[in-house]
């Protein structure tokens, strides 16, 4: 029989995750798997039950949550033996999109259920992670402008949550206008490069900003490259082009933008630089450094995706 814990946290995203978290067990449990359900109330125990879990060699760790409650959990699952299973029951839940997974909305109420049976259906492939000194992160690194949004809105309340695209909207438009960006000097894998950017940003995947861009979509999740992304420009009328380029897809052949496949980066300034990982805050540094660690996490992804995910095609093994 299969073992797995599944964590909610009340507190996360936009719904009763008790409630999403008890119906997704019914799923796993009619299909024959053992599951133990945690209750947490902070990204720290996340971390702890994922460290748990791979310890006792858990089959599965499901997360009833978004993508914060996923970077929770990759530091105690990394190079182990349990496979993270994400159920969206977050705000923007990339993650999810990037997998195929349906969100829950007022009108897909039964979203977590079929997430739970696309996940039991699926399959377990190996995918990259990202560090950025030192914390592991699977979706994206920011240094710049969405890292200064992030320190800016987070955390944001229930309510806040439930218009999560509109509020985000909103309010990185009002910060953008007080960003002016930073000198940085970016040396990735053989590259170097010095200018002022609006924004440097690691993709592992191919969707960005809540899922609305498609940020690097030649991005593969198991092929040990990440994809460093550098955004030149100092005013408000710059940043507002570069979100419409990247709204359209014309940033990848925009002159105000470079893409940097690497393996291992540094980023530095004189200065101290906003951080963000998957959408968490992390402490300002003056010099950041990237690693890809190619293949060290074990998930849970359906059996077909909307993307093409893998370097050989679907299969992630």
């Amino acid at each position: 029989m299969a073992r797995a814990y599944l964590v909610y946290n009340p507190a996360a995203g936009r719904f009763p995750s008790g409630i999403l978290a008890a119906r997704a067990a019914e799923i796993l449990a009619s299909h024959g798997w053992e599951i133990e359900q945690r209750y947490v109330e902070s990204g720290e125990q996340i971390t702890r039950f994922a460290e748990e879990a791979s310890a006792r060699e858990m089959d599965a760790f499901f997360v009833v949550g978004g993508d914060g409650s996923v970077n929770q959990a990759i530091p105690g699952l990394v190079n182990g033996p349990t496979a993270l299973g994400v159920l969206p029951a977050g705000t923007a839940n990339v993650w999810a999109q990037e997998l195929g997974l349906p969100g829950i909305t007022l009108d897909r109420k039964k979203a977590i259920e079929m997430s739970a049976q696309a996940l039991v259906d699926g399959r377990i492939c190996h995918v990259d992670v990202g560090l950025c000194s030192g914390r592991p992160f699977l979706l994206w690194a920011g240094i710049g402008l969405d890292a200064f949004i992030v320190h800016r809105i987070e955390p944001r309340t229930q309510w806040e949550k439930h218009f999560s695209v509109v509020h985000y909207t909103a309010s990185a438009i009002w910060n953008a206008g007080f960003w002016r960006g930073t000198n940085l000097r970016v040396e990735a894998d053989d590259h170097c490069v010095e200018d002022h950017f609006l924004l440097a940003v690691v993709s592992n995947i191919h969707l960005y900003a809540g899922g609305l861009v498609q940020l690097s979509p030649e991005a593969r999740l198991d092929d040990g490259i990440m994809d460093l992304w550098l955004f030149k420009g100092e005013t408000l009328g710059e940043t507002v082009q570069i979100a419409l380029d990247m709204f359209y897809g014309r940033h990848l052949d925009s002159d105000r933008a470079l893409r940097l496949p690497f393996r291992k980066a540094r980023i530095s300034s004189s200065s101290p630089v906003y951080i963000q990982v998957d959408g968490e805050k992390v402490d300002a540094q003056e010099e950041v450094f990237l690693e890809v660690r190619r293949k060290a996490l074990k998930v849970l992804v359906p059996k077909e995706t909307p993307l093409q995910l893998f370097s050989g095609g679907d299969d992630g093994s």
